[in-house]
Parts: C-alpha cells; structure tokens; sequence
C-alpha cells in the first residue's frame, strides 16, 4: 500500500480548483456533490487543490504554500488521488489505483454498481440510529463485533447485499443466542500467494479474533487479516486458543 485512503469532510471549505474544459467541469461537479467551496489560487485559506490542466508551475506555487494538490493526469505531481466512487450515501466506497489507470478504477466502479443494492445507504443509516441498543444487546466489545460479522455476513438477517434490508435491524437485535460461538478454524494454505486464497479464506481472515501462524506465513497473506486482529507466531496450533474466532494458518 502506497498511499493512505481518507474520506475528507469538505463541506463549507474552500478547495482550489484550475484550469478550464471537461476535466474541470467534471471535477467541479465532484467538489460540489461534496459540499466543498470551490475557490481560486489565490485563496490563502485553501489547503487543497485541483489542477485539471496539470500546469507545473501552479502546481509548484500551491506546493509552496503547504497545499495539497492533485494534478489531473499527471500522478508524478500528485499529493492525492481522486477515486472511482460507488456512492450509496451515507456508504462510500472509493476506489483507487494511485493514478496508474483510471479506466481501470471506473470499470471496477460499474462492476461494484451492479452488485450493491441502491437501498444500503439505508441499513448504514438503521444501524447507525440502533447504535445505543446493540451496545445493550451486547455490552462486550468483542461480542459486540462478532454479532454485528454474523448479521452482515453472507445469508446473515442484515447481509448488506439483500434488498430493503434495513427493515431486519430490529428483528436482528431481538434476536436469542451468541451470534457466534468460540472456535478455532484450521487453515492449510495452497500457496503464499495471496490470489489463491479461497472466497471462505478470505472472509475467516477478516473476521478473526487472532490468527495463529508459523514463521514462514508470508506477510501478504497475513496482510488479508483484519487489520486489529491478533497475530501470534506458534509451532503448531493452540489448544485453548481464547474467545471468539481464531484461525492456525499453515502452508501447503
């Protein structure tokens, strides 16, 4: 990963934008949608800006300044990138390839269009108004995290990708049992190549508590781990391995 993915709140503030033509129109619409206030280069209050011509030598003023600038089709003089973005408001999802294909970000984009329900912005928005009573329908943390992967896993009462599901978030809370009992996966890897990772692997590694692991597990693969979990280093897998789910990765 080489650069950082952010969601900035620009609503009200002033953003820089040059240049004239397509580009800037269409970048223009993209800060508005956003709330931004669309200034010029002299705006000394501005701390981000977009050249949609790619002219240097404003790209070099800005930068003078301590701006942040994003220069359209030129990544070498870039700070940021603008995404592809599929939005589902309040659920965004952007999506990036550090300024190396846009077409490839935008067909990524159309394919995401088709999968996502138009309706997810409201199940972000159930969730966020049940947010004092699933803190307590479950008051632990860590329980509180696995029974919110179950509802949203595929089949779960909220699986985020069926239709007017926002409607299941009171069923869901109302709910009887753990979500999720206390267990230990063991997984023999095919490779230490990530792309071989099974649609099932996959999801265990960004689901999981803790995940056991030799020393020769390599770090991409440990990178598909949700990103909290806890990684220990083990000669073999554990015999009380702690709450929730853990896995023991192993290769071939």
């Amino acid at each position: 990963m080489k650069s950082l993915p952010v969601f900035l709140a620009l609503t009200g503030r002033p953003v820089i934008l040059t240049g004239k033509g397509e580009a800037a129109d269409a970048k223009r619409r993209l800060l508005e949608r956003a709330g931004a206030r669309i200034v010029g280069e002299e705006d000394g209050e501005a701390r981000i800006a977009i050249i949609s011509d790619g002219d240097e030598a404003v790209v070099a003023r800005l930068r003078g300044r301590g701006v942040l600038v994003n220069a359209t089709d030129r990544p070498d003089l870039c700070d940021f990138t603008l995404p592809a973005i599929v939005d589902r408001d309040p659920v965004l999802i952007a999506i990036g390839t550090g300024g190396a294909s846009a077409g490839l970000a935008k067909a990524l984009r159309q394919r995401l269009e088709v999968l996502l329900p138009a309706r997810l912005g409201a199940l972000a928005e159930a969730l966020f108004g049940a947010r004092a009573a699933i803190r307590v329908r479950w008051p632990d943390a860590g329980d509180r995290r696995r029974a919110i992967d179950a509802g949203l896993a595929p089949g779960g009462m909220i699986d985020p990708l069926k239709e007017d599901v926002a409607g299941s978030v009171s069923a869901w809370l109302a709910q009887s049992g753990d979500p999720v009992a206390s267990r230990l996966e063991r997984i023999r890897l095919l490779s230490g190549d990530p792309d071989d990772l099974t649609l099932r692997v996959a999801r265990l590694l960004g689901a999981a508590d803790r995940v056991y692991h030799g020393a020769g597990i390599p770090g991409a693969i440990l990178d598909r781990v949700r990103a909290d979990a806890v990684r220990i280093v083990a000669e073999g897998a554990p015999e009380n391995p702690g709450a929730g789910l853990s896995l023991w990765l192993e290769l071939g």
